[in-house]
């Protein structure tokens, strides 16, 4: 039995060698992903039963009925500075790179008559790379994050120059927009692992953050040619850009810190403490901003822009009298809503015009420009897209600090120790 068995399994073996010489070999094939029964059938039953098991009651808010108010929300009717056109910013926490870097181009343009466009995934890239640095350093008693303040720029550039927007755009793979959320969940779980292994290497930690930004945002340039010369991030900023870092200050005004002095803003998105902020009163900040922006200065600025009075579909931002009257804005009700986390640092823009005096009515009006994707829900060919329009009160109550070349505010400056 056992003989006939293994002669019976032999002989079948045989035959289904012989068989398979008469069958084609496999072969790749590229199927469009979604058809066939699963997808169409028991996928699109699952997928629609739980989308409606989870649904939710719509998002309800009390917001500001801006309806047929004579609003000045278009460009045109403001004074402004020269800037470049609005760029978005995507989906990446980097409004604090995107605000500042238009600032520096418009400050650019104006020591120097010349027209660029700055990369602004450059210097996010490097910021990315030096949060990672005291991370490791700090044995992660440090902050990371996609957000950063709008100083962070100088410092940045000071260590690694600046680069073209055309040199490194940070899009790969055709992208349109920026997207850092993987990439920043991807090196967090990195960062964070360090602290189970004890690895706190800073050569090896550094090396395989860059390892991830390049494989997100591609690899950045080390040279580059405009306008037929060849230059370093080092060189572009000091020999074709000419702007110094240095003269760049940062104007607060909250009353939890002396004012008169330089203080630390303590929020987290200045994650390496800089104490540079130069903490001024509210009517000396208010003053100090009108002025620079009536004598050809734009600038940086930085605070809250959930608010109910900030619309989304006239994109202007007042405060209103159910919020607060406009004669009780003053220092008090803007670090009451600061302390209280109402007032939040959660948004960078560039300050690129005003309007004095709207209607008669004794307030002053400023444009906006803006990365991010509330201010572009108006048609692409609007005036309106990528700026936002800001009463003063506005400002007053929720704008926390401004970045400014320093000539700008020369005799604020002459107050200080």
């Amino acid at each position: 039995m056992k003989r006939i068995i293994v002669a019976a399994g032999m002989a079948a073996i045989f035959g289904m060698g012989v068989q398979a010489q008469n069958i084609s070999k496999g072969k790749v094939v590229a199927e469009e992903k979604g058809k066939g029964f699963y997808y169409e059938s028991i996928l699109k039953d699952v997928s629609a039963v739980e989308e409606k098991l989870s649904e939710k009651e719509p998002y309800v808010r009390f917001v500001m009925d801006q309806s047929g108010m004579d609003l000045p929300n278009n460009p045109s009717l403001y004074k402004t500075v020269w800037s470049n056109a609005t760029e978005s910013q995507g989906n990446a926490g980097t409004c604090w790179s995107f605000s500042t870097t238009s600032f520096y181009e418009s400050e650019v343009f104006r020591q120097h008559g010349k027209k660029v466009e700055i990369s602004e995934i450059y210097s996010a890239y490097c910021e990315y790379i030096e949060k990672a640095r005291r991370f490791i350093e700090k044995r992660g008693n440090s902050e990371f994050s996609e957000g950063s303040e709008g100083n962070a720029l100088a410092r940045i550039m000071k260590m690694y120059g600046a680069v073209p927007e055309k040199a490194y755009s940070g899009l790969i793979h055709d992208r349109k927009y920026h997207s850092h959320a993987k990439m920043v969940e991807e090196m967090t779980a990195f960062l964070n692992s360090l602290k189970i292994s004890n690895a706190w290497n800073v050569g090896y930690g550094l090396e395989t953050i860059k390892s991830i930004l390049n494989h997100y945002l591609g690899v950045p340039p080390t040279e580059f040619i405009v306008e037929g010369r060849t230059y370093t991030p080092q060189s572009y900023l000091t020999d074709y850009l000419k702007i110094n870092p240095d003269d760049f200050v940062e104007i607060l005004s909250y009353k939890q810190e002396p004012y008169w002095q330089q203080v630390e803003y303590k929020v987290p998105d200045n994650w390496w403490h800089s104490k540079d902020y130069y903490n001024v009163p509210l009517d000396e900040f208010m003053a100090a901003l009108k002025n620079a922006a009536k004598n050809g200065y734009t600038l940086s600025i930085g605070g809250d822009v959930s608010e109910s009075g900030f619309s989304r579909e006239t994109n202007c931002a007042m405060v209103p009298d159910y919020d607060i009257p406009s004669a009780y804005i003053n220092e008090d009700a803007r670090q009451f809503r600061f302390s209280n986390e109402t007032t939040t640092d959660d948004h960078g823009m560039q300050l690129v015009g005003y309007l004095e005096n709207y209607k008669g009515l004794g307030k002053d009006w400023y444009l906006i420009k803006d990365s991010s994707s509330g201010s572009r829900n108006v048609e692409s060919n609007s005036p309106n897209f990528g700026y936002y329009f800001f009463h003063e009160d506005y400002i007053k109550l929720k704008m926390m600090g401004f970045t400014v070349h320093k000539d700008a505010v020369k005799d604020l400056l002459t107050k200080f120790k």
